[in-house]
């Protein structure tokens, strides 16, 4: 391999590991159309994110699916990781419809989901 093309392919890597998955922006492009994640704002579709780690599922004061609270979750890292895989499969009748099926993305969003204070 000549040293351009060395060079070249390094550059490459390096951009590629530079645009691995930052879990704000994924939440900002797929999940902010429905969901809002500061302390104290009025939820839209989705119930507000802020303080959803550790948190059980359905208990805010947004309307949830009956389904969801009926399911006993405690929204912990494997259990959000799990939900944002197939809402529908792990709930069943869940109103969540957006799941995030790449692996590297769902754990970016779900170490920035669980960052989220309220």
């Amino acid at each position: 391999m000549t040293g351009l093309a060395a060079a070249s392919l390094s550059v490459l890597a390096g951009t590629a590991s530079a645009q691995q998955a930052d879990g704000g922006t994924i939440f900002r492009q797929r999940c902010q159309m429905c969901h809002v994640s500061t302390p104290g704002q009025r939820a839209g579709l989705g119930p507000n994110l802020a303080g959803v780690g550790g948190r059980k599922a359905a208990s805010t004061d947004f309307l949830y699916s009956p389904a969801l609270r009926a399911s006993g979750l405690k929204w912990d890292k494997p259990t959000l990781d799990k939900f944002l895989q197939a809402p529908g499969k792990m709930v069943p009748g869940t109103r969540m419809a957006i799941s995030v099926a790449n692996p590297a993305d769902r754990a970016a969003l779900v170490n920035y989901l669980v960052s989220l204070r309220k």
